[in-house]
């Protein structure tokens, strides 16, 4: 193993294999989406606020880009929205820590800090990147209070996921 500025390189004491590394990170990315959610809720309890309908938005727009109609009548189909939005969601929060346990099996392993830091941009780029590219929303019109609300949540997220990957590592 080799010390860096950021963290630790070189293969960890488990001999954990590929594989075994993106699962661990699978794994460890729904652990954290779990606690986005609940942070996300506890949100939504604490101030009173409504859901957000981007998710669902960013279905709809993805459908009608990829030229892939979303069946049902009109109730049906707001039903498969509501549940495919959430679903992009998990979707982007397994896949981040699939991306970090593919990151500790080619031997890094990160300072806590700068994991936190790295996962929780990553998952914001992966959950607010195609909302932004499809423009569903602009980043850029967010005041403090929305990106706070978007930021703590995700926070959370890469809390947890670091703590759940470094703990696949200890002997």
């Amino acid at each position: 193993m080799r010390r860096t500025p950021l963290g630790v390189s070189g293969k960890g004491k488990r001999g954990i294999s590929t594989l075994g590394w993106a699962l661990r990170g699978a794994a460890a990315g729904a652990a954290g989406s779990t606690a986005l959610n609940a942070v996300t809720y506890l949100d939504m309890a604490v101030r009173g606020r409504a859901s957000s309908s981007t998710p669902e938005d960013t279905v709809e727009k993805l459908s009608d880009e990829a030229h892939v109609p979303i069946p049902g009548d009109d109730e049906t189909r707001q039903n498969r929205l509501q549940g495919l939005g959430p679903l992009i969601g998990l979707v982007a929060g397994v896949g981040v820590g699939t991306v970090g346990g593919l990151a500790r099996a080619a031997g890094y392993l990160s300072a806590k800090p700068v994991g936190v830091a790295l996962t929780t941009a990553g998952v914001m780029v992966a959950a607010n990147g195609p909302m932004t590219v499809l423009g569903v929303t602009d980043p850029r019109t967010w005041s403090a209070k929305d990106w706070i609300s978007d930021i703590v949540p995700h926070l959370a997220y890469g809390v947890v996921v670091k703590n759940v990957i470094d703990a696949f590592d200890r002997p």
